[in-house]
């Protein structure tokens, strides 16, 4: 029987507990020809905290794994009774399947943002920032377009008196308190 991936519903904020102990209570089974692999879905975020650049983990799915297994009597219950599993998605004595394809796409953003982190900022038209690095470094400005697929503002920061466009990544402007 082939592996197929399942989604797991497990508490939030246990996911990475959750897929540590499931991974254990395989291999203490010696079930390991039936799971392929454990993922929690996670991007890298960027956010700029006391002045400083600083990369973190975010959960995709709060609340979810993945896993890549074989569905049988056994494999189900070994899931069902890892503490902190409430059960997989679809009915309880059925599991809906995700697609192949699907697990693959978010596989692939996962380690694209790896490598690429997004950055972790909520800026709205109107919000008063002020310019953390570059060439416009402290200057303070307002918010006139937010570009969230290419992670930059549009600010209208004051030159010489006049306000004036200038196009910034997320992580160079921060928000004036």
């Amino acid at each position: 029987m082939a592996h197929k991936w399942y989604i797991v519903h497990t508490y939030s904020g246990f996911e990475n507990k959750v897929k540590a102990a499931l991974e254990e209570r395989i291999k203490q089974h010696g079930l390991e020809q039936h799971f392929s692999r454990v993922v929690v879905p996670t991007e890298k975020v960027v956010e700029i905290v006391k002045g400083e650049r600083r990369t973190s983990s975010r959960k995709v799915f709060p609340g979810y794994i993945l896993v890549k297994m074989e569905l049988n009597n056994e494999t189900w219950h070994l899931v069902q009774d890892t503490p902190k599993v409430t059960g997989f998605i679809g009915s309880q004595e059925n599991p809906v399947s995700l697609p192949d394809e699907e697990a693959e796409r978010i596989i692939q953003q996962m380690e694209e943002r790896a490598l690429k982190p997004v950055p972790k900022y909520d800026f709205q038209k109107g919000d008063q920032v002020t310019v953390t690095e570059g060439p416009f470094a402290n200057f303070h400005g307002e918010v006139d377009e937010v570009k969230p697929e290419k992670g930059k503002v549009r600010v209208m920061v004051s030159i010489f008196g006049r306000a004036t466009p200038v196009e910034l990544e997320f992580a160079h402007v921060q928000k004036v308190s």
